[in-house]
């Protein structure tokens, strides 16, 4: 085919222009000229707020510093240390305090035992004064009764206040010092115990012990009523051997008590105490009997 017949039948192609090589290029122009840079300054506004409100941290922190109390919120701060510190106090004193706490369980049963038993000594004892009561009334020679019950009554007194001799079964208290000297509050304490189990009837070394029994600390012993006693001290007990005993011997009791003071004691029950020191009856001076 000639050249004059591809001119015919097809357009003859261009070249392209130089520009349409370097498509996509930015052609060059003139030198732009470099843009001021623009720094961002703080905003005071943007920092405390809007319209110069303080912040959320400022406003609280404002709030809490200095403190300020009123006087109703200083007295109810005040009330509430007053209440804490009380039940601490109380709840340390409980605890300081609770002897029976850390007593082992044959020491409880054996406390339990011991008020079962005065509970029995007291229906007992309410039981003989309501026979009494029916014998009286039921009697058909009231005076001879009366006259009786007069006399067995006269007779008990006299086992209480020491001027009649007793026997009967209870227990031998002998307390020995050892390495210091056994006070008179120590003693005493030993006859209140005796006393509330069921002794009916104390002997310490010669003197009978009464109601009126006073122990005072006298060099080198104690004395009992003015009677001056050395040691060792020997309770004569007339009693229930198995109330008296374990009173005695109870957690925080007596034989504890006189052992811290490096005392020896003993306890030795038996079937015939024989209390035979006697006081003497006192006369009184203005009291006169009704029936005179």
């Amino acid at each position: 085919m000639s050249d004059n017949e591809r001119s015919e039948g097809q357009p003859e192609r261009q070249p392209l222009p130089p520009e349409s090589a370097s498509e996509g290029k930015p052609t060059p122009g003139p030198e732009a000229e470099p843009e001021p840079e623009v720094r961002s300054e703080p905003d005071p506004e943007r920092e405390t707020g809007t319209a110069g409100r303080p912040t959320g941290m400022q406003r609280l922190v404002n709030g809490l510093w200095p403190p300020r109390f009123t006087r109703a919120q200083l007295i109810f701060a005040l009330l509430l240390f007053a209440l804490g510190l009380g039940f601490a106090i109380q709840v340390r004193t409980a605890s300081d305090n609770g002897v029976l706490r850390g007593a082992r369980q044959e020491d409880l049963v054996r406390i339990l035992s011991e008020l079962d038993a005065r509970t029995q000594r007291l229906e007992d004892e309410k039981r003989g004064l309501d026979n009494q009561r029916t014998e009286l009334q039921s009697s058909s020679n009231q005076a001879a009764e009366a006259q009786k019950q007069t006399q067995q009554k006269a007779q008990q007194l006299g086992v209480l206040a020491g001027t009649v001799a007793a026997q009967g079964p209870g227990i031998t208290l002998t307390i020995r010092p050892s390495g210091g000297a056994v006070s008179a509050d120590e003693l005493l304490d030993t006859l209140q115990e005796l006393r509330a189990a069921g002794a009916e009837a104390v002997q310490i070394n010669d003197v009978r012990a009464v109601a009126g029994t006073y122990f005072t600390d006298a060099g080198g012993g104690v004395s009992v009523d003015g009677h001056q006693l050395s040691p060792p001290y020997v309770f004569k007990v007339i009693g229930n051997p198995p109330d008296l005993q374990p009173a005695l011997n109870i957690p925080g009791g007596v034989v504890q008590t006189l052992q811290k003071e490096q005392a020896t004691v003993s306890v030795v029950p038996s079937q015939k105490i024989v209390v035979d020191a006697l006081r003497s009856v006192k006369q009184p001076d203005y009291a006169r009997s009704s029936g005179q």
